[in-house]
């Protein structure tokens, strides 16, 4: 799939940060990470916004941040696990760039993400499995979807190429 931009979609601790990296340097393009434009922006982690704003509020700013991707050719985006879900934001980035699913398992996920850290929908670990089995619906509709579980960031990475360069 010829493309000018790629946006990584999955679930928290998909990797979708480290393979963007990868995957703009190997293309020579420029890597965004939506949560780390969030956290610019608002002077706040992820998880203080959360705590001290709420989803919803931090579910706007994601959308702005969003936005303020679109028509950046050569872009490489990771977005947050949760930007994808929004039926509004997976129309605009399905027709800005191509959507890759990067596909982990359930428990490769929770060896990743730990229940204490710095992702707030990950404390509760019932709660971490409904929202990962209620999301991959909408990961479902990326343009591709890579199993990424288990291959390193560079077979990942080879894969996106061979892909883009179809």
């Amino acid at each position: 799939m010829k493309a000018e931009k790629v946006y990584l979609v999955g679930f928290m601790g998909a990797g979708k940060t480290t393979v963007a990296r990868a995957l703009a340097r190997r293309l020579g393009w420029r890597p965004a990470d939506i949560d780390e434009l969030i956290e610019r922006r608002e002077h706040q982690t992820v998880s203080e916004l959360f705590t001290r704003r709420g989803e919803a509020y931090f579910r706007s700013v994601e959308r702005a941040v969003l936005l303020e991707q679109i028509g950046s050719p050569h872009t490489v985006v990771a977005t947050g696990g949760g930007t994808f879900v929004d039926p509004h934001n997976r129309a605009l980035i399905n027709s800005d760039g191509a959507s890759v699913w990067l596909d982990v398992p359930l428990e490769s996920l929770v060896a990743r993400v730990p229940a204490g850290g710095r992702r707030p929908l990950a404390a509760d670990r019932g709660e971490f499995e409904r929202l990962y089995l209620s999301r991959r619906t909408a990961y479902e509709q990326a343009h591709l979807r890579i199993d990424a579980g288990r291959g390193s960031v560079d077979a990942i990475v080879e894969q996106l190429v061979d892909w883009l360069e179809t």
